[in-house]
């Protein structure tokens, strides 16, 4: 009876671990998306995560929520100094998420200020 139970419990954890390694590794696609960063804040009760808002037109019709991983300092810091500007972000989208990772299936992990096509100089 024993034996069964480790057995059940250990087969559990095995796939659990390989659902988690195959969500953690395995990105559904990685692109480019760029717009006027309106929102980045670290939000939550129990669990904080980085969660952040680009307007991709200027009617501020087109939305695109993302999260950062907090592992991403460099990112994090920049998306706080670039608020409120034309950014453009390299994302993963991963199939999945975990409530400690963030909101979204979008995972920013680069970010660089460019110029607005809309009000050029």
């Amino acid at each position: 009876m024993k034996k069964t139970l480790i057995y059940i419990l250990g087969g559990i954890l095995v796939l659990w671990l390989s659902y988690y390694a195959f969500v953690y590794f395995v990105p559904y696609s990685v692109g480019t998306r760029s717009g006027e960063l309106i929102k980045f804040s670290h939000k939550g009760v129990i669990v904080k995560t980085w969660e952040g808002e680009i307007s991709q037109g200027i009617s501020g019709a087109q939305i695109f929520e993302f999260s950062v991983l907090d592992k991403y300092d460099e990112v994090i810091e920049k998306l706080q100094e670039y608020e409120g500007n034309y950014v453009k972000l390299t994302y993963e989208e991963r199939y999945t998420t975990f409530f400690f990772w963030g909101d979204t299936k979008y995972f920013i992990t680069e970010v660089e200020k460019s110029e607005s096509p809309h009000f050029r100089k």
